[in-house]
């Protein structure tokens, strides 16, 4: 019977604490932020493929993993504040796309405030499979075609590599998408390379340091429509959250270690959050027109 128990338990144990290993896909973004300029940006995003599902999002916050670490340790061993953002590359965005295999419901999220919020989809994409085929870097690679979100895309797919998956959240081909543009090239994506991770976690050194300071990476459920006026309202004001605790005495305090007071702290990160939000006024998902109902 000890044996039995003994048994159950190192299986609990090794269940728990399996590790498991991920393809990451790099892809170049490649994309015009504003709608009335013809200046183009680029951002390295990756794609990391478990066996039970597919994490999206901009590279350039996890790819600085051991900087932030160690910038976030020293500063609290020093017990002094110092401004990560002068040290850091900031992302381009900071949403996440999550899709479930094999089912492929897709969750969209972002970090609204001290909060997580996402939403779910089931989208099924009407891909146009043609027969033309071409080499997209090392890859063989076939045509298809598609509408999605106000936008006409034109993908280029490889059997090659055996993932029915793709950057944001196109999916559904019979291969990874290895490119995939729209047709008036507001956004495109192309793969650029692949790494297998070992041991690998979907939670970054920066979610780790958020959630110890009461920002917890877990997704908060809630409809398109709720999250989408949730994340308007934080637009508008980045600081809602922080505005009932900014009394006249807390603001004028310094923070430890430096002659910055945490008003002034605040209002920097208040026009960092305006200056993010304006900086892209061309969407991928181009937003549906309201039909008004006739009179």
């Amino acid at each position: 019977m000890k044996k039995f128990f003994l048994l159950l338990l190192l299986t609990i144990f090794m269940g728990v604490n399996a590790q498991e290993t991920a393809n990451r896909f790099f892809y170049q973004l490649t994309f015009k932020p504003k709608k009335d300029s013809a200046r183009m940006d680029k951002v390295m995003t990756s794609l990391d493929i478990t066996t039970k599902k597919s994490i999206y999002q901009d590279f350039t916050i996890p790819a600085q993993d051991s900087i932030i670490k160690a910038e976030v340790d020293a500063m609290e061993k020093a017990g002094t504040f110092k401004d990560l953002m002068k040290s850091i590359r900031m992302p381009k965005f900071s949403y996440k796309v999550a899709k479930a295999y094999p089912e492929m419901k897709t969750t969209f999220s972002d970090q609204i405030g001290r909060k997580r919020m996402g939403y779910e989809e089931e989208l099924k994409f009407d891909w146009k499979i043609s027969n033309e085929k071409q080499k997209i870097g090392e890859y063989n690679a076939q045509k298809a075609t598609t509408e999605f979100a106000g936008r006409k895309w034109t993908a280029w797919f490889s059997t090659d590599i055996p993932f029915q998956d793709g950057p944001y959240k196109f999916s559904g081909l019979p291969g990874l998408i290895v490119k995939i543009e729209d047709e008036g090239n507001n956004y495109s994506w192309e793969l650029k390379g692949n790494k297998k991770i070992a041991n690998y976690s979907e939670e970054s050194e920066a979610d780790k340091i958020n959630a110890k300071y009461g920002m917890s990476p877990t997704i908060i459920p809630t409809t398109r429509e709720k999250f989408e006026k949730a994340y308007d309202s934080f637009k508008a004001d980045p600081i809602a959250e922080a505005r009932p605790f900014m009394t006249p005495e807390r603001m004028s305090m310094k923070l430890p270690g430096s002659d910055i007071t945490l008003g002034e702290m605040i209002k920097e990160q208040e026009k960092r959050a305006k200056d993010y939000f304006g900086s892209n006024n061309n969407p991928i998902e181009i937003p549906a027109v309201p039909v008004k109902a006739k009179k």
